[in-house]
C-alpha cells in the first residue's frame, strides 16, 4: 500500500482497534496486515509462479451468496480493488486482505490542510444518502479489557472513534460508520459497519475478508469468493491486472480443495488467530528433496504457534524458525557461496543474491514446493523462484516469521501467483487451480 522505508511484506499489524461485541469471534492474537505505507518493489516477471497437483473433494455445495460480482484488481505488491460504495456510489480503492477483519475506507476532510494530502479516492460522506455514523451508545463502542487492542472512544460529537496503529509507526483513525456497497442497480448490500479514516498515513483502505463477524464477507453474507493473482509486470510503475469474484466462479469446476482447520471459540490460545484461513501445510520440498521439517511446526501447538494461513495481504511467505532454518540450510548447501552476505531484506528475509541473472540461481536451487493436505502442492518453478527487490538484488520470497513478532506460517501473495484461489466459506475449504491470470483480464 504505499511508501515507507520497509518493504511490503513487513506487514505486521499491531491493530490496536478495540471493539466490544456480544459473542463476536474477534481474535485476541496479533493480526498480520498489509502495512499501508511501504517502499515499492521494482516490478518483475521473476516473481514466483505456481503449478498445482491437487486431489479434490468432489461434493461442493452451491453458492448461497446474495451477490454475484466480478471485478479486476491491480497487483504490484498488494491486490487493490476499486469498489463502489455509498448512494450514489463513489469508487474506493481497497486492499483485498484475507488476513484482517474490519474494512475501512478513506474519509479525509478535503477542506482542511494536513501534512499529507488526502487520497485521491477519499470518500465524501456528505454525498451519500445511505451513510451513517455509529454513536457512542452502539455495542461496538463499549469498553472491555484490552488485549493487543485499545478501547474505542467517544469523540467530541459523541460518535464512536477507532484507531489502528502499525508496528512501523503508521496509523489510521476515524469513526466507525455504516455504509452500503453498490455492485449494480439490483445488487446493493445493507449498510455494513466500516471504519471511516479521517487521519492516516496511508493511500488505500482495507477490504477485510477473514472469518471474523465484522469482516466484509461475514456482514454481507458472502459464502465464497476467489481471485487470480497475475505475475508482476516487468515495467517499473506498471501494475499487473488480476481477477476477483464474489459468489460462484465459472472456472471453479477445475478447482481442487483442501479443508480449512477450524477452532472452537472456546479454544483460546495466545498465539492463534482463529479468524484466519488456516490450511494443513505438511512439508516443503526443494528440487527432489523433501526437507526434514517436523510436520508439527506447520500446525498450531498448545499455545497456537505454528498455524499456517493463506493471506492475500502479506507479500512474502513467512515461516517459523524451525522451517525457515531448514529451507535456508538447503539453499546454503546448494548456492551458499552466491548469497549476499550480511544482507537482510525487510529485516526478515536473508536468502538474497546480487546480480541480474536470477534464473541461473533458480536452476541451481530447483523448484520449491509447498505440500498441503489432500494431495495439494503449490509448485514455485525454478525460473520464477527469486523475487526482484530492487537494486539488482533478488531474494527467495520467504521471510522469518519471528522477525515479524509472529508465531505463524503465512502463505503470501507471491506464492499465490498464477493460481485461482477460492475461499469457500460455506464449506470451510480453500480451492486452487493453475491459471494464466494475466490473460483473464482485458
Amino acid at each position: 500500500m504505499s511508501h515507507i522505508s520497509k518493504p511490503l511484506f513487513l506487514k505486521l499489524l499491531y491493530i490496536f482497534f478495540f471493539c466490544n461485541s456480544v459473542s463476536l469471534s474477534w481474535s485476541s492474537s496479533l493480526s498480520l496486515h498489509f502495512p499501508l505505507t511501504s517502499l515499492r518493489l521494482t516490478p518483475t516477471t521473476n516473481s514466483s509462479s505456481f503449478k498445482t497437483s491437487l486431489l479434490s473433494r468432489r461434493n461442493p455445495s452451491p453458492s448461497s451468496s446474495p451477490y454475484t460480482f466480478r471485478s479486476n484488481f491491480k497487483y504490484s505488491m498488494a491486490l487493490i480493488l476499486s469498489l463502489p460504495i455509498g448512494t450514489p456510489s463513489q469508487s474506493q480503492e481497497l486492499v483485498l486482505d484475507t488476513g484482517s477483519q474490519l474494512s475501512w475506507i478513506q474519509c479525509h476532510p478535503k477542506k482542511i490542510k494536513k501534512p499529507l494530502p488526502p487520497p485521491t479516492t477519499s470518500f465524501d460522506p456528505s454525498l451519500s444518502s445511505s451513510f451513517s455514523d455509529l454513536p457512542c451508545s452502539h455495542p461496538l463502542c463499549k469498553p472491555r479489557i484490552p488485549d493487543f487492542t485499545l478501547p474505542t472512544s467517544c469523540d467530541s460529537n459523541r460518535l464512536c472513534h477507532y484507531s489502528y496503529f502499525y508496528a512501523d509507526g503508521t496509523f489510521a483513525e476515524g469513526n466507525l460508520v455504516k455504509e452500503k456497497f453498490t455492485f449494480s442497480n439490483s445488487q446493493t448490500t445493507p449498510p455494513l459497519i466500516l471504519g471511516c479514516a479521517k487521519e492516516s498515513t496511508d493511500e488505500k483502505g482495507i477490504l477485510g475478508m477473514n472469518l471474523g463477524r465484522l469482516s466484509f464477507i461475514s456482514q454481507a453474507k458472502i459464502s465464497k469468493f476467489s481471485y487470480c493473482i497475475p505475475t508482476r509486470s516487468n515495467r517499473p510503475g506498471l501494475a499487473s491486472t488480476g481477477s476477483f469474484y464474489l459468489g460462484d466462479n465459472p472456472n471453479s469446476r477445475g478447482f481442487k480443495y483442501v479443508s480449512l482447520l477450524t477452532f472452537p471459540q472456546s479454544q483460546r490460545m495466545p498465539n492463534l488467530d482463529p479468524l484466519a484461513y488456516t490450511v494443513p501445510l505438511l512439508g516443503i520440498r526443494i528440487g527432489q528433496k523433501r526437507l526434514n521439517i517436523p510436520g508439527s511446526v506447520f500446525r498450531p501447538d498448545a499455545g497456537g504457534s505454528g498455524q499456517t494461513m493463506v493471506d492475500s495481504g502479506s507479500e512474502f511467505t513467512h515461516l517459523v524458525d524451525v522451517a525457515y532454518d531448514k529451507v535456508k540450510e538447503e539453499i546454503v548447501r546448494l548456492v551458499g557461496s552466491r548469497l549476499k552476505k550480511g544482507y537482510v531484506y525487510g529485516s526478515t528475509a536473508d536468502m538474497c543474491f546480487d546480480g541480474n541473472h536470477p534464473m541461473v540461481i533458480g536452476r541451481l536451487i530447483g523448484d520449491l514446493v509447498f505440500e498441503f493436505g489432500r494431495g495439494v502442492e503449490i509448485l514455485v518453478e525454478k525460473q520464477r523462484l527469486l523475487v526482484n527487490v530492487g537494486g539488482g538484488i533478488h531474494c527467495v520470497g520467504i521471510g522469518r516469521s519471528s522477525m515479524l513478532g509472529a508465531a505463524s506460517n503465512i502463505i503470501g501473495n507471491v506464492h499465490q501467483q498464477n493460481l485461482w484461489v477460492e475461499f469457500d466459506v460455506a464449506n470451510r475449504r480453500v480451492g486452487f487451480s493453475k491459471a494464466e491470470c494475466s490473460r483473464l483480464s482485458p
